[in-house]
């Protein structure tokens, strides 16, 4: 009986621990994950920019159709910023994953959006509040930088675009475009119309693109 009631024990302790996620965002797919992926939990990994929403990527959508199918119900993050491209897409997710009774932790701050038979945590409210909004400032003064330093270039004659009459190889093409985009513009299911208008890429940009991956 009582090996009965242990083996019960262990099997929903497996069942809950299953049921926390965590959620890990690189920019570039160089970058390495290693700071964010120190977990035993099931991980959703996007190697994409800042700037895309976050329903908008594509291991997002998987983690979101998951825990619509209730196979998540903690989700765990490394930052506050990993979850959207400025403070308005972070509060969404948030309110998301809230409506979708999502127990959100951060780990940089170590607050859990929810306490108390899932009570929203006021504290979690208004220190990420504060963080989203800092890191959206950061995000432009780096914007802002980098085209700072286009103009000087520039200025000094010493800014160089792509060179005439020199080829790109398809790594150096397709190396341009977010990662996250490349996966959607490889699924067949997506039309070029609807691409564009989440990509923000040309109609024509998307046709030469899907040709490079399929001929590559």
């Amino acid at each position: 009986m009582q090996l009965k009631r242990f083996l019960n024990f262990v099997s929903i302790k497996k069942q809950r621990i299953m049921k926390i996620a965590k959620y890990i965002r690189t920019s570039t797919l160089e970058q390495s994950t290693l700071r964010q992926e120190n977990t035993s939990h099931k991980t959703y990994i996007d190697k994409c920019s800042g700037s895309i929403p976050f329903n908008e990527r594509p291991s997002a959508i998987k983690l979101l159709n998951d825990i619509s199918a209730k196979k998540v119900e903690t989700l765990h993050v490394h930052s506050i910023d990993r979850l959207g491209r400025n403070a308005y897409d972070i509060q969404t997710t948030l309110n998301t994953l809230n409506n979708l009774n999502i127990n959100v932790y951060v780990e940089n701050i170590g607050l859990y959006s929810m306490i108390d038979n899932n009570k929203p945590n006021s504290i979690f409210k208004m220190i990420t509040d504060v963080l989203s909004n800092v890191a959206e400032m950061e995000r432009s003064s780096l914007l802002e930088r980098q085209r700072e330093g286009i103009l000087i270039a520039k200025a000094k004659g010493t800014y160089k675009g792509r060179q005439m009459n020199t080829n790109e190889t398809t790594q150096q093409f397709l190396s341009k475009y977010n990662q996250s985009h490349l996966e959607l513009i490889k699924d067949e299911n997506y039309s070029i119309r609807k691409l564009a208008s989440i990509t923000n890429l040309s109609n024509n940009t998307i046709v030469k693109i899907r040709k490079t991956i399929k001929s590559n």
